[in-house]
């Protein structure tokens, strides 16, 4: 059983404006410890697979940002999107790329190049059951996440029974969808928790190059037929031309809601991996080491009689901060961003008001 990955990092995160940012979004950021986002999911993969069976999905503009903090992959392995159109049209490019130089059979593990995991082994022992599923059923295969909190900021994946498989391996393992839920309000994040059923949708997506392929064709009847198209202009000087006129007759579309909330066949395997979305600065403060004032401090900062924030510059220069609580406070070169905490998924409609203002040189 031959498997590959591809890691998706064409996404903005607006959310974690302002470190993160349209010339260099959070997947090439430092966030925390070693390393950024991108470096340490390619890592974490390594020891499950080859380097070689290794790929990462980009637009052409962040590319090079692939190559300088991804030295060792492959140059062939790094696919380009001329633009973003959601991850509907970025699944369905890469599958239809490889599809030239893997089998349909080939397992094609998917996932978000800007997530942390605490527990690398029972991460792999995940992988391994998601892949082994995807494989024996033909079937398209989530990975979802048992919660630990009632969180408003992740979608989530409602488990239904048993998909009974020919692999006793797998008794007990793979299950079904009964359906994908948004991110909730705080009282739906707790009767998710408190059902018990519910879990994390961790967006990692796992099955045959063939399933893949099969699936947008039938749930994306106006995104299949173009990426068939597509496939006589791959490997040839046309290729980037003609994938930038098909991708401006795409939709922008996840390929959850694209694909995997139309496909009643979809399997789930959960896992318990010590496994994040860094999407908000909310969720950097929870996931970071706290002082005794329940501060999370970056740089050249000074407090006195502060509590609970999370106060980060990067420039050097001094910030100070008197008498508050409750804050998030980001400084970067061009910018200084200060939010009320519990607050930060509201960063994204500031992005959105400095867009119309076109204040492009912040972005």
């Amino acid at each position: 059983m031959k498997t590959i990955a591809v890691v998706m990092a064409g996404g903005l995160g607006v959310r974690l404006w302002p470190r993160s940012t349209e010339r260099q979004p959070k997947q090439f950021v430092h966030t925390l410890g070693e390393g950024t986002l991108i470096q340490n999911t390619v890592s974490r993969l390594l020891p499950f697979l080859d380097l070689r069976d290794i790929h990462v999905v980009t637009t052409a503009a962040l590319a090079h940002h692939v190559s300088d903090q991804l030295a060792m992959v492959p140059t062939a392995n790094i696919l380009k999107e001329p633009f973003g159109r959601n991850t509907a049209p970025s699944i369905a490019l890469s599958a239809t790329v490889l599809r030239q130089r893997y089998s349909d059979d080939t397992v094609m593990v998917v996932l978000p190049s800007d997530h942390l995991v605490s527990n690398v082994r029972e991460f792999h022992v995940t992988l391994d059951r998601a892949v082994s599923a995807a494989s024996a059923t033909g079937r398209i295969v989530t990975i979802g996440v048992m919660p630990t909190r009632p969180e408003t900021g992740y979608g989530y994946i409602q488990v239904g029974e048993e998909i009974p498989t020919d692999n006793p391996v797998l008794k007990g393992i793979l299950r079904s969808v009964s359906t994908f839920a948004e991110k909730p309000d705080s009282a739906t994040a707790q009767r998710f928790l408190d059902a018990g059923d519910f879990i994390w949708n961790s967006g990692i997506v796992v099955g045959t190059i063939g399933a893949i392929i099969k699936a947008v064709d039938e749930h994306l009847p106006d995104h299949g037929p173009l990426f068939h198209l597509l496939e006589r202009y791959i490997g040839t000087p046309d290729e980037a031309e003609m994938t930038e006129n098909f991708y401006r007759q795409m939709r922008s579309v996840s390929f959850d809601v694209g694909v995997l909330e139309k496909d009643t066949t979809i399997g789930v395997v959960e896992g318990s991996f010590g496994w994040s979305d860094v999407g908000t600065w909310d969720e950097l403060y929870r996931m970071s080491m706290k002082d005794g004032k329940n501060n999370v401090i970056e740089g050249n900062v000074v407090t006195l009689h502060t509590t609970n924030c999370l106060v980060s510059g990067t420039t050097g220069r001094l910030i100070g901060i008197v008498d508050v609580d409750n804050l998030i406070v980001i400084e970067t070169e061009s910018s200084i961003m200060i939010c009320k905490r519990g607050e930060t998924e509201n960063v994204r409609d500031l992005v959105d008001v400095l867009r119309r203002r076109h204040i492009a040189q912040h972005l």
